[in-house]
């Protein structure tokens, strides 16, 4: 005697053994030990910055009551910012890497490349800078910047005569501080190809473009209101309409 015996489900066949699926809307057929799986998206792909700093900076222009910093935003967004920049200033090294009790800070304009000028500095003091931007703090840059000492002497620089090719000029230097004044340097930049041919009355420190000439040993000490000169021969191009000098201690 034989039996047979079969299962209806809703219209579905289950066979054993060829693996073979039916139903009233449609068919699937798998080859045994195949899985049929649902496929996975990809990854959306991640951004490889590349090994650069987003931002630069460098120290343009001091006072003894401002700073101000040139930056440049070399990325733009992911690796990088849009401006504006943020510049803040701290007291130490260890308070900038640490981002604690910033001291002062100021903000850009639009511009990609710019400067910033922080105002309202001690005078004669050390401070660390660091940039943030869009929110977001700029891990790299942390660099020192101090801000001049309180200037305690003036100088004029007055052209008595000239020629073609060179002229002779006499420096003026004034005690305008409270206090008796030991020692003075002053500095001027000229403005094409002049160069000192001979100096008296003070020691040159450097020369070329940037000149600094300071105190010689026997006019260092200036009392309250006191003066003192140096006087030099310049060579090369044309006597300059003016020139500016910076006199400090």
């Amino acid at each position: 005697m034989s039996y047979r015996l079969g299962v209806s489900l809703a219209g579905a066949v289950l066979a054993v053994g060829g693996l073979v699926v039916a139903g009233g809307m449609g068919s699937a057929v798998a080859s045994p030990g195949t899985l049929l799986t649902t496929p996975t998206p990809s990854p959306t792909p991640t951004v490889a910055c590349p090994p650069a700093l987003p931002i630069t900076g460098m120290v343009s222009a001091v006072t003894a009551t401002s700073v101000t910093i040139s930056y440049s935003m070399l990325l733009s967004p992911p690796c990088g910012y849009d401006p504006p920049i943020i510049v803040t200033l701290f007291a130490s090294r260890f308070d900038a890497e640490q981002w604690l009790d910033p001291v002062a800070e100021a903000v850009s304009g639009p511009e990609r490349n710019g400067t910033v000028t922080i105002d309202g500095l001690t005078p004669d003091t050390m401070y660390w800078y660091r940039f943030s931007a869009s929110d977001t703090r700029d891990p790299y840059l942390i660099s020192p910047v101090q801000t001049a000492p309180l200037s305690s002497c003036a100088a004029t620089f007055v052209i008595d005569n000239r020629w073609s090719g060179g002229f002779l000029a006499t420096v003026s230097v004034r005690n305008t501080g409270t206090e008796a004044l030991d020692g003075w340097r002053v500095s001027w930049r000229w403005p094409g190809d002049q160069r000192i041919g001979a100096l008296w009355n003070g020691v040159a420190e450097s020369s070329g473009a940037d000149v600094t000439v300071r105190n010689a040993s026997y006019n260092a000490s200036l009392a309250t209101g006191g003066a003192t000169s140096f006087g030099m021969l310049v060579w090369g191009g044309t006597a300059p309409g003016g020139i500016t000098p910076t006199c400090t201690r």
